[in-house]
């Protein structure tokens, strides 16, 4: 993989439509919180997986760092939650996913995009997809992930395309003045400035073919600022172009994106756009639940070869070659989750609830990662390697970019913790929330023990 590869499947990695419909519903305040995101997370971030990664070029990524720095039990809760995450952020994924896909019926998408029946259904439908493509393998399953990289921010390019013109002709709907742009701290908002951070993440996908990747130690870092660069235009580009044409209390945190297009295709009588945009974006969607059952699976694949998970979790699909149980557990706990985030919640609640499970169990092992680039800076194979892409300034550059880092995700958890101001049972969202995660982990835990039990008797 030369710059250019690297660059677009950052991009296609790390950009999502549905964080710009949040960006838009949560104010003009979005755009200011984008570029401190750019510089405190995205950058520091990325310096650390290029180093660990490069450092550490195992199949397992975040469970091997761990493991490397803290021993085997830190490394198998990095790895767990790691993988746990995925069972609350798939189901987000998949309902922002179909919303967006509703906007295919042209102007009548909104209703589709709350219709609990229709969400439900079309998740199911994405969710068999990607997990059979993948199960298949990567030879066949692969061109989900590429057509979906280019999809992901065609729409994008359209709806500014859309905005600028109405822009031009008829003016915005939102007043835009740089204190109104300003963070703002709000507690009806504040629980969306962890999704800022989240919109962000998706770069260790990448890190981790380091060994196919020409000339690392030079690629990665032009690439990741690059991609750093034209992400962060995108987002904020995108959340403009949004409030431009809808008011923010309008917006729709899943579809956001596409009620604007079709809005504005409308109102130029172009209404075929909006039609293509959403195809695009079921597509591009598509291809990001597939790479992401395609990445995270092999996580707990690689820890039950190291049997703290059952034994199954290790085995291979003996024709595909690939971890089938593990993807087939993967999927089949997230249809539970996406069930049984329903009860009890209007559509908007049940997604909140879903992204802030998944912020949650993401971040702490991004917590062990910042703390293992600190603690193996420190060991001399880190200037001996000569493929290891360093962060500059020596450990003092460590300590920077590992404490920003370390510092922004445990105020994302903290502030997920937070329920939004529009929830309609914020005790009840809370009790889901903490309980959920807690459950997550603690069934981790169980499953650990176990292993090391099973490991000792053997032994």
């Amino acid at each position: 993989m030369g710059f250019w590869d690297v660059l677009f499947f950052n991009i296609a990695t790390v950009l999502g439509p549905r964080w710009v419909a949040a960006a838009a519903h949560n104010g003009t305040s979005s755009i200011s919180l984008w570029v401190l995101a750019a510089l405190f997370f995205f950058v520091p971030t990325a310096l650390v997986i290029n180093e660990l990664s490069s450092r550490f070029p195992n199949e397992g990524g975040l469970y091997v760092w761990s493991k490397e720095a803290f021993g085997d039990f830190h490394g198998f809760v990095a790895g767990w939650t790691y993988w746990i995450y995925t069972v609350f952020y798939f189901p987000g994924l998949l309902l922002a996913s179909t919303a967006m896909s509703g906007y295919l019926a042209g102007p009548g998408g909104a209703a589709l995009a709350q219709d609990r029946t229709f969400l439900l259904s079309g998740s199911f439908l994405l969710l068999i997809v990607a997990v059979v493509l993948n199960i298949v393998g990567l030879n066949v399953g692969k061109w989900l992930q590429n057509a979906g990289g280019v999809s992901t921010y065609i729409p994008l390019l359209m709806l500014a395309a859309i905005a600028a013109i109405l822009y031009f002709k008829h003016g915005s709907v939102t007043h835009f003045t740089w204190a109104n742009m300003m963070p703002h701290w709000s507690l009806g908002t504040v629980n969306f400035w962890s999704q800022i951070a989240f919109a962000f993440t998706g770069l260790e996908l990448v890190s981790a073919m380091s060994d196919e990747i020409r000339d690392p130690r030079r690629t990665l870092p032009r690439a990741v600022f690059s991609a750093g660069v034209l992400i962060a235009t995108i987002y904020i580009i995108g959340t403009f172009a949004v409030l431009s044409i809808i008011p923010a209390e309008q917006v729709s945190t899943t579809s956001g994106v596409f009620q604007a297009i079709t809005t504005g295709s409308t109102a130029l009588r172009i209404g075929l756009v909006g039609v293509l945009a959403a195809m695009f974006v079921s597509v591009g969607n598509a291809g990001g639940v597939g790479s992401t059952v395609a990445g995270i699976a092999r996580v707990p694949f690689v820890v039950g070869i190291d049997r703290y998970l059952p034994a199954a979790f290790g085995k291979i699909h003996p024709r595909w070659k690939t971890p089938y149980v593990s993807i087939l557990v993967q999927a089949g706990v997230s249809a539970l989750v996406l069930l049984l985030s329903q009860f009890n919640e209007t559509t908007r609640g049940a997604y909140q609830f879903l992204v802030d499970a998944a912020i949650i169990l993401y971040f702490i092992p991004f917590m062990y990662m910042y703390a293992a680039a600190i603690k193996l800076a420190g060991r001399r194979d880190r200037l001996e390697n000569k493929q290891a892409v360093l962060i500059p300034g020596g450990q003092l550059g460590v300590w920077i970019a590992s404490g920003l880092g370390f510092l922004v995700v445990l105020g994302g958890i903290v502030l997920s913790l937070i329920p939004p101001g529009d929830s309609s049972n914020k005790l009840g969202f809370e009790v889901k929330l903490v309980g959920g995660t807690a459950a997550s982990v603690v069934l981790g835990l169980i499953l650990y023990f176990r292993g090391v039990r099973d490991k000792s008797r053997d032994a």
